[in-house]
């Protein structure tokens, strides 16, 4: 999880802003803990296409991939693979 701390910082900066980023577990629930909703989701995405330069038509979007911080990352690891590997 190599984007973790990135994204956790994103997550904090935009939906947290009271939370320290040591105490945001990379596997909490985001959406189940009412952190991101679907206009959150929208954003997430738009900022992700952004930072990583990611074009996220060209890749299968799960929700569960947007769950936490820990699913964001892997998200980009694969995404970035995907754009690799279509190279």
């Amino acid at each position: 999880m190599k984007h973790a701390a990135v994204v956790t910082q994103f997550i904090i900066e935009e939906f947290l802003p009271d939370v320290g980023a040591n105490e945001l577990d990379a596997d909490y629930d985001l959406v189940d803990g009412g952190v991101i909703d679907s206009l959150g989701l929208l954003k997430t995405i738009a900022w992700l296409e952004d930072c990583f330069d990611l074009r996220v038509e060209e890749i299968d979007l799960d929700p569960d991939s947007f769950r936490s911080v820990g699913s964001i990352s892997r998200f980009i690891e694969q995404a970035q693979q995907h754009r690799t590997d279509a190279h």
